[in-house]
């Protein structure tokens, strides 16, 4: 059996707590005076969305039986290292182009907020694996049925949309002439944050992929993954800071407002209340 769950707790909050040493004192050496603000700036991003991709393929990694995987569990965990290694990799070429990331400009010289950042990565590996963590660790072994292929294929699904939506993102932003301009095609035309969308589509689908192998308080712990996810992109770290910037850089212009009242915030042609 892989490990246990408070060893893979201990792992991750480890993982997250020198990755906070190492930020923050490296924010203070001398070093940062001569080489400038834009390479701590990409360090540091660099330094936590690697440690984050990593300790996902970690976990998932040693929360694996170690004598035999059933072909679920291999399927499942395949799931989780292509995502991981796909965002780490994006991440990178993103940082590479555009040289920061201005989420973290407030933190950068705030240890405590750095730790924060830190913290809360951690529990978001760690609650969103809680599925395929609780799944890795069954020895029983039945065949696959609906359930699975549903659940892999919203998987694909979500990765397939955030994907697309990334790359069209990434195209408008590379382009010179749009740099005063907001993107409103593609996967955009149908939602500001398509990418957003995708990625809770793949974690649900993971969540019920793996729900039928889950008994007692398993499947109501495990649906924190896909909770998690939603809440911690609509209302803390994802929406709220990119609808901000949004308005702090195109609320004067008009068509920005028609984009925004006629697009939904989230999921493709359902336009709640406007946030």
């Amino acid at each position: 059996m892989g490990l246990q769950f408070g060893k893979l707790i201990c792992i991750d909050f480890a993982i997250q707590f020198i990755g906070w040493i190492i930020s923050a004192k490296f924010r203070t050496e001398k070093y940062f005076d001569l080489t400038g603000n834009k390479l701590y700036i990409e360090f540091m991003y660099l330094n936590i969305v690697y440690s984050g991709s990593l300790t996902f393929i970690l976990l998932t990694y040693l929360s694996r039986n170690s004598t035999r995987q059933t072909l679920r569990q291999k399927i499942q965990s395949s799931c989780i290292f292509i995502w991981a290694l796909r965002l780490g990799a994006f991440l990178f070429y993103r940082i590479l182009k555009a040289g920061k990331d201005s989420r973290f400009d407030r933190m950068r010289n705030s240890p405590s907020k750095l730790f924060t950042a830190w913290m809360l990565q951690g529990l978001w590996v760690i609650i969103t694996l809680l599925p395929t963590l609780y799944l890795n660790r069954k020895h029983v072994d039945k065949p696959l049925t609906k359930t699975d292929y549903i659940g892999w294929s919203m998987w694909l699904f979500g990765f397939l949309f955030e994907v697309i939506a990334d790359k069209q993102k990434m195209t408008f932003k590379n382009n010179l002439n749009n740099k005063e301009n907001f993107i409103s095609t593609g996967l955009w035309k149908y939602s500001r944050h398509p990418n957003y969308f995708g990625e809770i589509c793949s974690w649900l689908g993971l969540y019920i992929s793996s729900s039928h192998m889950l008994v007692g308080y398993e499947k109501f712990i495990g649906i924190l993954s896909p909770i998690f996810v939603t809440c911690l992109l609509s209302f803390v770290s994802g929406i709220p800071i990119l609808e901000r910037q949004a308005m702090k850089l195109f609320g004067t212009n008009p068509a920005y407002h028609t984009y925004r009242n006629r697009t939904p915030i989230l999921i493709p042609f359902i336009n709640f209340p406007r946030i």
